[in-house]
């Protein structure tokens, strides 16, 4: 309770904030105040974002990230992801550990935040930032049913080579602050884990299927392995926040009697409110909150540090989405900058389209899967094959919330040439990509 009276004001604001988008009356206040289009449509993606991704995706990424911070050594970060650590290792565990994921550029970036503050490398971290929302098996599957084989190819390709490439690029400019920074290290003495490394991979592998099934998309056909995990996803999330509430009575010094009443209340919800899965969802958030704040030294330590995440990240994000969507609206609607302009700009294959398009994908905010039939639309309006490989090496990697928040936890240089180089790269491999494509 104490953590509570110290941090009531921050959280009041947090959830009121997080309340007052979630239920924001767009359409009231545009019937009443008459709103200007593009400031309806910033209000409608503050709404949309509030309800299809705090809840689901970065609620579950937060609690992730402070485990990071809590039950991992860093001595295991330092081994595999540290500037010191075998490169080839380093940059193969980065991008695996985020193709995995199949979450947002803005999902990504508590667990960057987790991984880099523990001690990862600038450029293993990078790789990990950049792999998260690009190399998605389910986004590249998909691009290649709906745009085709080709494209859908040289995403993957693409992505691959990106992550590695931007992670050595950041680490080879700013190699002397890497030095500095693994030398200051070496000096610290080894944490020693406090259990197993199987627990405490069982632990997170609950975790990250809770985030992995509570998002799974909705398949392009009605058939298949990915329309069956659809059909089931809730029953698989609730399977794995059983395995995750085991793992805490086993392991983690949660009493069974502590787990039994949020236990309870989950399951009553997930009967009374069948068809509102979000309503047991927020349930066990709640829950797993309270057993945390109090519960143990490490229980408690660990809400503290995904609390700190929240606080960070989540005011940031909020207000990147409010700006993009005022500048660049909702997918299929107007903001400031008209569609038609980003879709006569990007036709052919010339640097200026291959460039507009890197940029303008960097800039938008793309939910997991949605830049797909936004490609398919513009694609079938003019836009030519380079600057469409562009835009999807470059739009679900960054956005400008994505990139609000990359600032406030490595600083404006680093993120100002992690944006740069993915813009520039995107913008070659587009001219490439449409030169032999053409």
């Amino acid at each position: 309770m104490g953590f509570w009276r110290m941090e009531w004001r921050a959280a009041i604001l947090l959830v009121g904030g997080f309340l007052a988008s979630y239920y924001l009356p767009v359409e009231w206040i545009g019937a009443h105040l008459l709103l200007p289009g593009p400031l309806s449509e910033s209000l409608l993606l503050v709404r949309w974002y509030a309800r299809e991704h705090v809840l689901l995706c970065l609620i579950p990424a937060f609690f992730i990230a402070g485990a990071i911070g809590v039950f991992v050594s860093q001595g295991a970060v330092m081994k595999y992801l540290g500037p010191t650590a075998n490169k080839v290792l380093a940059y193969g565990v980065a991008s695996v550990s985020g193709s995995i994921l199949a979450v947002c550029s803005c999902t990504v970036l508590p667990l960057f935040a987790g991984i880099y503050k523990r001690g990862a490398g600038l450029g293993p971290a990078s790789a990990f930032l950049y792999s998260g929302p690009a190399i998605n098996v389910l986004a590249i599957i998909l691009t290649a049913r709906v745009l085709g084989v080709e494209i859908g190819t040289a995403r993957a390709v693409g992505a691959v080579l990106f992550a590695v490439v931007v992670g050595i690029a950041m680490h080879l400019i700013f190699r002397k602050e890497e030095l500095t920074k693994a030398a200051a290290q070496a000096g610290l003495p080894e944490d020693r884990a406090t259990r197993p490394l199987w627990q405490t991979g069982v632990f997170f592998a609950a975790m990250i299927a809770i985030l992995v099934f509570a998002n799974w998309g909705t398949p392009a056909e009605p058939v298949g392995l990915w329309h069956a995990i659809y059909t089931a996803k809730w029953w698989l999330t609730g399977l794995a926040a059983l395995v995750l509430a085991l793992v805490l009575m086993a392991w983690y010094g949660v009493s069974w009697r502590g787990m039994a009443l949020p236990g309870i209340a989950v399951a009553g919800t997930s009967a009374g409110f069948s068809s509102h899965p979000a309503v047991p969802f927020t349930t066990g958030v709640v829950g797993l909150s309270a057993l945390a704040t109090n519960g143990n030294d490490e229980m408690r330590e660990w809400f503290s540090s995904s609390w700190t995440f929240a606080k960070q990240i989540l005011p940031l994000l909020l207000a990147g989405v409010l700006v993009a969507g005022l500048l660049l609206g909702r997918p299929g609607e107007e903001g400031i900058i008209p569609s038609a302009w980003i879709g006569a700009a990007v036709g052919g294959n010339s640097v200026f389209a291959n460039l507009f398009a890197s940029v303008a994908g960097a800039l938008m905010y793309f939910a997991t899967l949605t830049e797909v039939p936004i490609l398919e639309g513009l694609l079938g309006n003019g836009m030519g094959k380079g600057p469409a490989l562009a835009l999807l090496l470059a739009g679900p990697a960054l956005s400008l919330p994505n990139m609000l928040v990359i600032r406030s936890i490595m600083g404006t240089k680093k993120t100002l040439v992690f944006v740069g180089l993915t813009v520039v790269m995107a913008t070659i491999t587009g001219l490439v990509y449409g030169a032999l494509s053409g």
